[in-house]
């Protein structure tokens, strides 16, 4: 396969690798702002995300880096533990258990999420791109970058952001995010249908040299400056030393602290699920419909965290931003993912002050994208068409996760899809055909399904009640594989009412048919697999 040797595809890979990269520099600072670190843990995390896990992981596609859907534990968890360096503790050995979920082969979890929820899980987030990204295009600097929940630390919450950007625009941030979105769509829709350098220089790469030229030529203007706050903020050392200066390593004397122990197993789990889902997604976006073998995931995913914690760094998970930017930028292998990583960390070491010339407001512009080709409102339309079992959790997902975070927009998806399942088990536990015979005989066939099991109690004995006086009942399950005890025990009891009610019962099986049987229970020797 080719992501086995990823140097056949470096002409769309390197191409790819710089637009995640711009994609990735902003959310690793917006997500370590938002988690109360040090920016610079933030930048760790996205280039170990990418260079670590990248080379470990078995995904040809997916993307690694700091996650907005552990903010809230990462914030709430540095406080708690007594400061960053337990912090990290609790990220190092998070990162352990999950090397031993990948051992004990628990990345099979990720395959029992119905298809409509990770389709949700996808266009809410493309959704949420879109929202939180308008008034960073507007140039608001209040908006936080990389905060991916409803509610805001301020009070606020997503639509009040957007409501407060109208008051607050930039106009030179976003003269220079319009022309960015027109470059953007140009370069795709037509630049990039005429000649090969337009394939090979992408969009989002002029873009933003168009972003940083506009911010030098503006800079002196009153009107059309855009301010400091509404552009890339890197953490420029001023030499080695002092680059080396902003790792920070564990506090190992806290290994025997529960409260380390609580946190690292918190971390591992979400981070394991998260990654899972979005290991889910990417396979599903990836033009090749390749698999990703989950428990080598979580093998990469535990040592990236490991690295990750022992040198400063944010936790780290599998992202659907970055995998879904690489993807839609062309990213054929895994190489995308690393260059990614080592563009994160030489633009820290060489450029940081020409990083921080960028304004938000044309990456925002990318993101626009990337969110749009999520959340295609013709997804809707031929989700709708598959029927409401698919499309009650889809919707009910991509509401969770705008009105909520991801994973309890998840949960909420998957409950959903839960119900709809024991719903139409409900349903399809039994078949019925009636016949009335000359004699005046009601004939009833009761043909059940190949697994019937509790769930369909209520309804097997709901049409064993109605059955009428002096009428003959046929109850077929030569196809059923599986009966649950209470479903023989509820025939049982009605072999008794029967008599009363003068309806005869002819049981078919496998085994041979039998009139009237005394015992249900005795028939079936007390064993529910039949």
């Amino acid at each position: 396969m080719n992501h086995l040797n990823p140097f056949k595809n470096l002409k769309s890979d390197i191409p790819a690798s710089i637009v995640v990269f711009f994609v990735a520099l902003p959310l690793c600072l917006g997500i370590a702002l938002a988690s109360g670190a040090p920016l610079f843990s933030g930048l760790i995390a996205g280039i170990v995300g990418g260079i670590i896990v990248g080379a470990l992981s078995g995904s040809a596609i997916g993307v690694s880096g700091p996650a907005a859907g552990l903010a809230a534990i990462v914030l709430t968890s540095i406080g708690t533990l007594g400061g960053f360096e337990n912090f990290l503790l609790a990220v190092v050995l998070g990162g352990v258990i999950q090397v031993v979920f990948g051992a004990l082969k628990a990345g099979v979890i990720g395959y029992y999420f119905p298809s409509s929820v990770i389709k949700g899980m996808l266009t809410g987030i493309g959704i949420i791109i879109i929202l939180k990204q308008i008034p960073h295009f507007f140039g608001y600097n209040k908006a936080l970058e990389g905060d991916f929940a409803f509610a805001a630390s301020d009070g606020g919450n997503t639509f009040s952001e957007l409501f407060n950007s109208i008051n607050y625009i930039s106009p030179g941030a976003t003269v220079i995010a319009v022309l960015g979105l027109i470059i953007l769509l140009l370069w795709e829709n037509v630049f990039s249908k005429k000649s090969k350098i337009f394939q090979i220089i992408q969009g989002p790469l002029v873009a933003v040299a168009a972003g940083i030229i506009f911010y030098l030529l503006s800079k002196e203007n009153d009107f059309w400056s855009i301010d400091s706050s509404l552009l890339v903020s890197v953490p420029v050392p001023g030499d080695l030393s002092s680059f080396f200066g902003q790792f920070t390593t564990p506090n190992f004397n806290q290994i025997t602290n529960p409260e380390i122990w609580i946190t690292a197993f918190t971390i591992a789990l979400v981070a394991s699920l998260e990654t899972l889902l979005c290991v889910e997604a990417t396979d599903k976006l990836d033009p090749r419909k390749r698999v990703t073998p989950t428990n080598r995931e979580l093998f990469a995913q535990g040592t990236g965290n490991i690295v990750s914690g022992l040198i400063g760094g944010l936790p780290i998970t599998q992202v659907i931003v970055r995998s879904s930017a690489n993807i839609q930028s062309g990213g054929k292998t895994k190489t995308s993912a690393i260059v990614h990583g080592f563009l994160l960390l030489l633009s820290v070491l060489i450029i940081p002050r020409l990083l921080n010339n960028i304004p938000l407001s044309v990456l925002a512009s990318i993101l626009l994208i990337v969110g749009y080709k999520l959340a295609k409102p013709k997804l809707f339309l031929s989700i709708y068409a598959q029927g409401w079992k698919q499309f009650v959790p889809f919707v009910v997902t991509v509401l969770g996760i705008i009105f909520t975070d991801l994973l309890v927009g998840i949960g909420l998806g998957l409950a959903v899809g839960i119900i709809v399942i024991l719903i139409k088990s409900f349903q399809n536990s039994h078949f019925l055909h009636m016949e009335d015979k000359s004699n005046g005989i009601q004939k009833i066939k009761m043909t059940l399904a190949e697994e019937v099991t509790f769930i369909n109690k209520g309804a097997i004995l709901k049409e064993l009640e109605h059955i009428g006086k002096d009428s003959a009942l046929e109850i077929d399950v030569r196809k059923t594989r599986f009966l649950d005890y209470d479903i023989i025990e509820i025939l049982d009891d009605f072999s008794l009412k029967a008599k009363n009610r003068s309806i005869d019962i002819t049981l078919i099986s496998e085994r041979g048919i039998v009139k009237n049987p005394d015992s249900f229970i005795e028939f079936f020797k007390l064993r529910p697999t039949i």
